[in-house]
């Protein structure tokens, strides 16, 4: 199947939240790790979504340049021609976007996709993401609504977070303390900003706790409960009933009854890099320690090509890595569940 159609991208969401499961968001650097993922939704038969934060856009436009567009261009157009030997659905999005670089990420992308829209064809990304969560929440919802606009236009998703994340990824930092629990009046503000799909759909991003990076279970307090009682809010305000599409951010370490409890509470997306990093990088970590004297011209040695030919490794890593991203549909609960 190719890369999703805006309509099928509706689809996709509508049928996780209707179904309460939701999609695996795998971040990408390289074509390599795209291909895991891709291969990740397939085993386990399940649609899903790739993104690419900037961070990842610069690693992809070549450290020549470092061109965040050029990068998330390239891997994106890579994607429409490879995913359609994959046998499910695949939305294409673009991960965390401060202020700072939205003129040199999003605003560009969403020019481009609107031309491609305009001239017939579909959109080259399914859905952006505006991170204003450093911002005050006027300014963030203020720039949400041009952002919006704009998207719609291209017929595009727009990811919005409202308050902060913490930790750190890709520069963009916030501390661990009670700002990371979005209130009622964050959720009623947002909806009065951005509508309820009348003015173009959008996922929001909420904070219960969330942190990225690594973490163990316990060390971070996550209440997804809070999801709930933001929907509950908004509801009885506009009379509209589970008015959000959430996404679950930093959810690394988080326990299995900690994602289910988000399930049951309007999450359609999460979230995974840490984790699929590590699946990536472990084997290749595995196979040089135990390869050394081959991957090394150790002691004016030749080495052994066939051990650092970066196809041998490589293959290792796409495997493990797409066999987190199985682990991830089973945990969603969008294993099994792709579109027919």
């Amino acid at each position: 199947m190719p890369i999703a159609t805006p309509e099928v991208y509706n689809e996709m969401l509508d049928r996780a939240k209707a179904g309460k499961f939701a999609y695996p968001a795998i971040n990408v650097t390289s074509s390599q790790t795209l291909n895991a993922a891709l291969r990740g939704f397939a085993e386990a038969e399940s649609d899903g979504i790739v993104q690419i934060s900037t961070g990842g856009a610069e690693f992809l436009g070549g450290q020549y340049s470092k061109d965040m567009v050029t990068g998330a261009v390239a891997l994106a157009e890579f994607a429409h021609i490879v995913a359609e030997k994959y046998p499910v659905n695949i939305a294409l999005h673009t991960d965390h976007c401060p202020k700072d670089k939205l003129d040199g990420y999003v605003r560009p992308l969403l020019a481009l996709s609107r031309k491609r829209v305009e001239a017939g064809p579909d959109p080259l990304f399914q859905s952006h993401m505006w991170d204003g969560s450093a911002e005050t929440l006027a300014d963030n919802l203020e720039i949400a609504q041009e952002l919006l606009e704009q998207a719609r236009a291209a017929k595009i998703i727009l990811e919005v977070e409202i308050t902060p994340t913490g930790g750190e990824e890709d520069g963009v930092s916030h501390e661990i303390n009670d700002s990371l629990y979005t209130t009622v009046e964050d959720a009623i503000r947002t909806a009065e900003a951005l509508g309820l799909g009348e003015k173009g759909r959008y996922l929001l991003a909420a904070s219960f706790g969330n942190v990225h990076g690594v973490y163990k279970p316990g060390n971070v307090v996550l209440r997804p409960e809070l999801l709930k009682e933001l929907a509950d809010g908004v509801s009885a305000k506009f009379g509209k009933a589970a008015p959000f599409d959430f996404v679950f951010h930093g959810g690394s370490g988080s326990t299995e009854q900690e994602i289910l409890t988000a399930l049951e509470n309007g999450v359609v997306k999460m979230n995974i890099d840490t984790d699929t990093q590590y699946a990536f990088t472990r084997p290749v970590a595995d196979h040089m320690f135990k390869n050394y004297d081959g991957v090394l011209k150790v002691d004016g040695e030749v080495g052994d090509k066939k051990t650092y030919d970066p196809r041998t490794w490589g293959k290792l890593a796409e495997s493990s890595m797409a066999a987190r991203v199985v682990e991830a549909a089973q945990n969603l609960r969008s294993a099994g569940n792709k579109i027919k």
